[in-house]
């Protein structure tokens, strides 16, 4: 039943990421609960996440039934052992923290996106560092940033800041909590020969640099926060449906008239409250920023907001 599905996902999929010159993509996402596993493809390598769920089984045919899952998944998609990675990921609530690091392999490889390059973690987290379902979003603020400049809040492996800066944006700032990612972040400009030092990287909480800064400093905000952050580093804990109206208004704030915010949320019970923000104009683009290999699922919301 796995095998069946799988080839015939990979079939059609594959035939569409070729034709779009796509080498990252989604292949399967849970499509049969008895097989709870997310695939995707990362040109020459293959990342399986499995969600622990319940089952009847006793541990060794647990066991067994994930390497015959594995097993399958190398010969549909004619990948050797050592090239599919599987993590084993836990549901977890809104409100628990931050997914820990599970390894210190640092197994990494160049992949491509967009004519872009980036680096991607295979073996120590649960995600790549890359987030494939802001594909289009990312060249979205690509098309518009030429001679502006860009704000990307929590921004992770910086892969928005990539797209700004290669789309001609004239300054970009780049925060987050952590240094590993801020690290990260500027390997990924430089593998795109994109000198790191002609761009800034703050290490802060947003909820606490953001208030500092001056109105009207940027054209375009990347402002994609976690549905929740308790982490030690923050002075306040952050829950996005709660506190949505004063970040984004915040932003709004910051913005130049006439400047895009994009806001996105992975909360899938997220409500916006449109009638409490600052904006001369709300876009709902989730569906217009979704790719061919997220369709059908609801993965997050994505708005555009106008000062």
């Amino acid at each position: 039943m796995f095998r069946n599905r799988l080839e015939k996902v990979y079939r059609h999929r594959s035939k569409l990421a070729r034709r779009q010159g796509i080498g990252c993509y989604r292949l399967y996402d849970r499509d049969l609960p008895e097989f709870p596993l997310i695939i995707e493809i990362y040109d020459r390598y293959v990342h399986v996440a499995e969600y622990l769920a319940r089952h009847d089984m006793a541990e060794d045919a647990y066991e067994q039934w994930l390497d015959n899952s594995l097993t399958v998944i190398g010969d549909v998609l004619d990948v050797p052992p050592e090239r599919v990675y599987c993590k084993r990921r836990e549901r977890k609530s809104s409100r628990q923290g931050q997914y820990r690091k599970l390894a210190e392999r640092r197994d990494e490889d160049m992949v491509t996106e967009g004519g872009l390059n980036f680096i991607v973690n295979l073996s120590d987290y649960l995600d790549t560092g890359l987030f494939l379902d802001h594909r289009i979003t990312r060249d979205m603020v690509r098309k518009e940033a030429e001679g502006k400049t860009f704000l990307n809040l929590f921004c992770y492996t910086g892969s928005f800041t990539v797209y700004a800066a290669a789309g001609g944006a004239s300054r970009t700032v780049s925060i987050d909590l952590s240094n590993t990612y801020l690290d990260w972040a500027q390997r990924n400009l430089k593998a795109n020969v994109i000198d790191p030092a002609t761009h800034q990287y703050v290490k802060g909480d947003v909820l606490q640099w953001l208030p500092s800064l001056k109105k009207d400093s940027f054209d375009i905000i990347m402002l994609d926060p976690p549905s929740f952050s308790n982490s030690k580093a923050m002075k306040d804990y952050l829950d996005i449906q709660e506190d949505h109206v004063g970040l984004i208004n915040l932003c709004l704030e910051k913005l130049t008239p006439g400047g895009s915010l994009y806001f996105s949320t992975n909360l899938r019970t997220f409500r916006l409250d449109s009638a409490a923000l600052r904006a001369t104009s709300i876009r709902d683009i989730t569906k217009a920023t979704t790719p061919f290999d997220f369709e059908g699922k609801l993965l997050r919301w994505c708005y555009l907001m106008k000062k």
